[in-house]
């Protein structure tokens, strides 16, 4: 099993796509490394997708024992990457509408938009969401925050507007409103 770096959910080894958020998972071409970006976080690797992968492997004349020591090698990072967020103290946030099927995890300093950040393929059909509409951070004052980056149509937490570049603590059981998506907080 390895952890979508997307939603950090469990996955089958080897997939293409998350079986729980549908993000396309890429894999560094030198350490094969699950990620997103254009470089490994933790090689400096070129990131291509599972296609682009094993085409590579193919044309290198890899054994099977090479690729499933390279996927074996990607699970380990992300169980290690995982147990790292735990160490540093960074309570879960997870920001989740049961009824549009949406689930955000929190990644510090992640972008919540319909063309940039993480959880943009959530997002991209939504005219309502703004390219970059709100951010997410974590201090270790406050806890997690939301910060909504000059929306067109607003962010709001438990229906009170938020300014501009101002970033408001969240608690489990708050609601956060992203244009005309309401969003459940809970903070674990």
């Amino acid at each position: 099993m390895i952890i979508c770096p997307n939603c950090r959910e469990e996955i089958e080894e080897k997939s293409h796509f998350c079986d729980q958020c549908g993000q396309a998972l890429q894999y560094c071409t030198s350490c094969g490394r699950v990620g997103i970006g254009r470089r490994c976080t933790y090689c400096g690797g070129l990131m291509a997708n599972a296609d682009e992968l094993n085409n590579q492997l193919n044309n290198a004349s890899m054994t099977a024992a090479d690729i499933s020591k390279a996927f074996a090698s990607a699970r380990d990072a992300y169980n290690i990457a995982s147990q790292d967020v735990q160490i540093q103290g960074i309570p879960t946030l997870t920001l989740y509408n049961p009824s549009l099927d949406i689930r955000i995890v929190g990644i510090n300093g992640a972008i919540i938009g319909r063309k940039q950040g993480p959880y943009q393929q959530l997002f991209d059909g939504n005219m309502y969401i703004s390219s970059v509409h709100a951010q997410l951070i974590y201090k270790p004052d406050s806890g997690w925050c939301i910060i909504d980056k000059h929306s067109s149509n607003g962010t709001k937490l438990n229906q009170r507007d938020l300014l501009p570049d101002i970033p408001m603590s969240m608690k489990s059981g708050d609601i956060v409103s992203l244009a005309n998506i309401n969003l459940q907080v809970s903070v674990s």
